[in-house]
């Protein structure tokens, strides 16, 4: 198996790029966020990739970190997620607002991706859910899912708070878990948005 590309990013599409290793082209699917995060033309990048064989089919799936290559393997484990929806979900949102959305519950966000209707992102919610908080290594995945569940519905009140002031999903969830951890479990939300304002903030 391909695990990993290193070479001069020979052209890009809007869905893939062929990446040049000492003379050989290969071709790499990849997400819109990938795509941008690599580089362009003549650019020489690292692409994580995962193999995908079908019957009448290969091709190679490039991710610019091992992190959203993992995501990537989580969310193709779920039955009705191929390898497009899979891209698509990561093209739409950032691992870390991912499991943020994941660890609360929020199936809204995940539905946000092109092809994703509400069915589809409560499984990959409730199929994930568990496993997300497993993979501490995933984005900060295990602290994020504490946050949803620690503190009763506290957690998930502060996370609206610093996001309704402009702070971005996965920089709230992580916030408000520091808060959660140094509070404790009794905390007032008063008191919880407060610190996370200030871990926030830092």
């Amino acid at each position: 198996m391909i695990a990993k590309l290193y070479g001069r990013i020979d052209e890009t599409g809007v869905d893939h790029l062929v990446i040049d290793v000492n003379g050989v082209g290969y071709l790499v699917q990849a997400s819109a966020r990938t795509l941008s995060a690599l580089g362009k033309t003549d650019d020489f990048a690292t692409v994580f990739t995962e193999m995908q064989v079908s019957e009448n089919d290969m091709r190679l799936i490039g991710f610019a970190t091992r992190e959203e290559r993992d995501w990537f393997r989580l969310l193709t484990g779920v039955q009705g997620v191929g390898g497009k929806v899979g891209l698509a979900i990561l093209s739409a949102i950032e691992p870390a607002d991912l499991a943020l959305a994941i660890g609360s519950g929020d199936a809204a966000m995940v539905a946000r991706a092109n092809g994703v209707g509400p069915k589809l992102a409560s499984r990959i919610v409730n199929e994930l859910k568990d496993k997300v908080g497993a993979l501490a290594g995933i984005s900060g995945g295990a602290k994020l899912m504490a946050t949803g569940a620690a503190n009763g519905n506290h957690a998930q009140d502060a996370m609206s708070a610093l996001a309704n002031l402009g702070f971005k999903p996965g920089e709230a969830g992580t916030a408000v878990a520091q808060a959660v951890e140094e509070l404790g479990p009794d905390a007032s939300l008063d008191a919880l948005v407060r610190l996370a304002l200030k871990r926030a903030s830092r």
